[in-house]
């Protein structure tokens, strides 16, 4: 039933169309942008419904509380101290080798302001843990959730997020000035 929901909102309510060509093997990371509004994390989780697909998601740990933090455990966050410098990205990488099925989204940019420095844990993590990295564009302007685009890491740091940067260069987030890829 609340798949059925899901899909009549996303789709046929709301006017989103997906378009998925990438495999998803029992463990990847989902590297989504452009991340400008909260309501991506709304689009987010009724394409997660729609499909039946779910995934952890990091999110600041200011967001996590009362009433909120337990709604958001349950559907997979995991609070970030991002002012803690803690090896965040050794854990989730260890977490992934260990377990036998592993889903975690990222937003590269960090934030939802313009930031053209993007963070690099989600691939730091994909590498260490020999996952794929699923490219998720959402684009509000054409009303689409796209994934057309897998990268392994190979530790060439530099030359993949340029690549990964250009894959989102053609969406378009709800708040268009809010996203950049800066200099590529």
């Amino acid at each position: 039933m609340w798949k059925a929901f899901c899909n009549w909102l996303l789709y046929k309510r709301m006017g989103w169309t997906s378009v998925i060509t990438e495999a998803h093997p029992d463990k990847y990371i989902i590297c989504l942008a452009p991340h400008t509004s909260n309501w991506d994390f709304i689009i987010g989780q009724l394409y997660n419904g729609a499909t039946g697909m779910s995934s952890n998601f990091l999110m600041k740990k200011e967001w996590f509380f009362w009433p909120l933090g337990p709604i958001f455990k349950r559907l997979g966050g995991i609070p970030v101290w991002r002012s803690k410098h803690t090896s965040m990205t050794d854990n989730l990488a260890e977490t992934a080798k260990r377990v036998p099925s592993f889903r975690l989204c990222i937003t590269p940019e960090g934030t939802r302001s313009a930031n053209p420095e993007w963070k690099k844990g989600f691939y730091y993590i994909a590498q260490k843990a020999e996952l794929p990295i699923l490219l998720y564009g959402v684009d509000y302007e054409r009303r689409l959730i796209e994934c057309t685009k897998t990268i392994i890491p190979n530790g060439d740091i530099d030359q993949q997020m340029r690549e990964i940067k250009t894959y989102f260069s053609k969406f378009k987030g709800k708040k268009p000035e809010n996203f950049t890829i800066g200099d590529i």
